[in-house]
């Protein structure tokens, strides 16, 4: 069956904004949480460089995700 829309690495690309953006939100919201055990709560800035670099990783994993549902249902409006 020949793949129908967006590829993965498109997925990725409109969506990294947004995941890094909530892994840079759930990095800083961790620190504050290891703040309760003398860790330093993180900055503004290092949330941000964190979240973007775990963002990546994370948001082709979602695109995947998301590509494997799109075939899913093309497979199944098709059937």
């Amino acid at each position: 069956m020949k793949q129908t829309g967006w590829a993965t690495y498109k997925i990725a690309l409109v969506l990294y904004p947004l995941g890094a953006g909530a892994a840079a939100v759930n990095v800083f919201f961790a620190s504050l949480i290891l703040s309760w055990f003398d860790v330093p709560v993180l900055g503004t800035g290092w949330s941000l460089v964190l979240g973007c670099v775990i963002g990546g990783p994370a948001t082709w994993v979602f695109a995947q995700h998301i590509r494997r549902l799109m075939d899913l249902a093309d497979k199944t409006e098709t059937a």
